[in-house]
């Protein structure tokens, strides 16, 4: 077996750790994890560099060339004790990765890193780095968009080990040719910046980048000025880091901003703040008039309602040029399970059609973008972006984009579900009784779209009983019951049941669970009834439209609200006099179609 086919494993299935490592690291894992989980937080983190250190200590005696030693390390760093059967392993891996191309080694060996980092730690700082392919995609992205590699100055605000860097330099040096090794060398430890919090992510990432500038270090064997500065990106002055295109994969999850922060970025934030999209905004402010920002994120910010606020920045300030929708959640970053899109904006751009694409990343092959049509920006700077998923999606995004008919025009409102169980564990009980109402869970929408009063998972009880102070989570009105959790990898996303009048007749009221949304009736007779409403979410057409909006499993309140519906009169016209299952399908692929303008 090839050394490369011994790394193949890690790129195919990135998601299992490293389970899929040659024997001899998946024996070091092993080791690792026993002393993880018998460790301290901190004790568990040293060892993971100690690790990694060795590593990256062989890969480079095999790969350096001239006087080039390898850069010392940060105080403290090499303070854990590991055994010589692990540094044996950790060695042969660092030796096998120094067959693969610069950008594909780093990746391995910062992988390395990551995986044998306690999973709480990773998942608190947001540690995932990027695959060389999405690396090289998002500059394709940013050279398609006008960049010019012989003028343009680059700053990554969240460098972790330096991928988007690494590519970024390779893209400079042939513009440097005419230029003698010295000089280029300074030009692009002048012109490449990357700023990061974790310092031993830092030095690994110098680390990287001095390995894909040797061929013009290797001469003199003098080392280029430090690129990848530890200290927290969000410090940092606007009015001095103006850049050509700050690019990077930020981390993401809620956080708590000291103040200042708070005040710096109010004009993005709603709600709590998000990592990713402090970050975003933070890339705004420091990319120069007309410069690039690009940057792959999770989906979310294209239509959530926290993130109402950062879209209103982007539309005003740095509309989208292009962007790529990654089709997979799974297997793209390790541990995480997050729809993904590398998208590039334009500071003080004109708000033109940005163009979308559909990428399907493969190990070791280069990215294929498929073209998906376009994005037009929302009228209103706030509003959800609509556009395809899917290659072929690009009629129903335009015929989308195009509808001005929302749920209030139907006649509802959505709330969520008010009941959230695990705080009110006393009061659900089994038994009907006094002052006991049935509670609904979202077992009780069947996949197949109807209601079924029911209660047969584990914890679950069909009743609950409503003492003073409850009233509030007593619903009283017929409404459509819909799942606030679905996935992309579902048949649908919408699955939807009406709550009939008779159950609520019979009953008098019910409470219903937080894993449900209900679509209540604003007046006594709205213009399409729960039970037609109903039918027309559950429609395949629907779901296709419903997926153009959502960025996440979340099946919000606000994206229901904002989704694009044809006026209640076209509906009824085009399902003519007999309701049913297979007419309103043909009813709802017919109005989202564009034939229906």
């Amino acid at each position: 077996m090839t050394h490369r086919e011994i790394l193949k494993p890690l790129d195919t299935q990135v998601d299992k750790g490293l389970e899929c490592f040659p024997p001899t690291l998946a024996e070091l894992r092993a080791e690792l994890r026993a002393q993880v989980r018998a460790s301290a937080l901190m004790t568990a983190i040293a060892l993971s560099e100690r690790v990694t250190i060795e590593a990256v200590g062989a890969w480079w005696k095999r790969i350096r060339t001239g006087k080039i030693s390898l850069l010392q390390l940060p105080v403290g760093c090499a303070s854990a004790h590991v055994n010589s059967s692990m540094l044996g392993a950790a060695a042969h891996f660092g030796t096998t990765a120094a067959e693969l191309t610069i950008s594909e080694a780093a990746y391995h060996l910062s992988l390395l890193y990551t995986s044998l980092l306690p999973t709480e730690w990773r998942s608190r700082h947001g540690i995932h780095y990027t695959p060389p392919a999405l690396a090289n995609r998002l500059l394709d992205q940013a050279e398609a968009a006008g960049l010019d590699w012989s003028t343009a100055t680059v700053l990554d605000p969240a460098a972790g080990a330096g991928a988007f860097l690494i590519s970024v330099v390779q893209r400079l040096l042939p513009t440097l040719k005419q230029c003698t090794p010295s000089i280029a060398a300074q030009n692009i430890a002048t012109r490449v910046r990357g700023y990061e919090q974790d310092r031993f992510a830092a030095w690994l990432g110098q680390i990287f980048l001095e390995a894909a500038m040797l061929p013009i270090l290797g001469p003199n064997g003098r080392r280029p000025r430090e690129m990848i500065t530890v200290r927290d990106s969000l410090t940092v002055d606007a009015a001095v880091a103006s850049c050509d295109l700050v690019i990077g994969n930020p981390p993401f999850g809620r956080l708590q901003l000291p103040v200042a922060q708070r005040t710096r970025f109010a004009r993005s934030l709603y709600g709590h703040a998000n990592l990713y999209g402090v970050f975003m905004d933070l890339a705004v402010q420091l990319a120069k008039e007309g410069g690039l920002v690009s940057f792959l994120t999770p989906s979310s910010f294209l239509a959530g309602e926290y993130f109402k606020n950062l879209r209103a920045v982007l539309w005003s300030d740095a509309p989208p040029v292009s962007i790529d929708f990654v089709s997979m959640r799974k297997g793209v970053f390790e541990d995480v399970l997050q729809e993904t899109v590398l998208a590039t904006y334009r500071k003080s751009g004109k708000r033109r059609s940005a163009q979308v694409f559909i990428i399907h990343p493969e190990p070791g092959r280069e990215v294929i973008p498929e073209s998906a049509g376009e994005l037009t920006l929302p009228h209103q700077s706030n509003e959800p972006w609509i556009l395809p998923r899917h290659a072929g999606e690009a009629a129903l995004s335009r015929r989308l984009r195009a509808m001005p008919g929302r749920l209030a025009d139907w006649g509802y409102k959505v709330s969520t579900g008010p009941l959230v169980w695990n705080r009110f564990k006393d009061q659900i009980v089994g038994q009907p009784g006094k002052g006991a109402i049935p509670l609904i869970w979202a077992e009780c929408v069947t996949s197949d779209g109807r209601f079924v009063f029911r209660s047969e998972r584990r914890n679950h009880k069909p009743y609950f009983r409503v003492l003073a102070g409850n009233e509030w989570m007593v619903v009283r009105s017929s409404c459509v019951l819909l799942q606030r959790t679905t996935a992309k990898e579902q048949a649908r996303r919408l699955i939807a049941a009406e709550m009939p009048g008779t159950f609520l007749e019979e009953h008098g009221s019910v409470t219903v669970e937080n894993h449900l949304n209900m679509l209540l009736p604003i007046k006594p007779r709205p213009a399409v009834s729960p039970a037609l409403l109903a039918a027309f979410l559950n429609s395949s057409a629907t779901d296709r439209a419903f997926r153009c909006l959502s960025g996440s499993v979340a099946v919000s309140a606000y994206e229901l609200e904002n989704l694009p519906l044809p006026a209640a009169s076209e509906l009824r016209r085009a399902i003519g006099p007999r309701m049913s299952a297979s007419a309103v399908e043909r009813a709802a692929t017919a109005l989202y179609s564009e034939a229906g303008t």
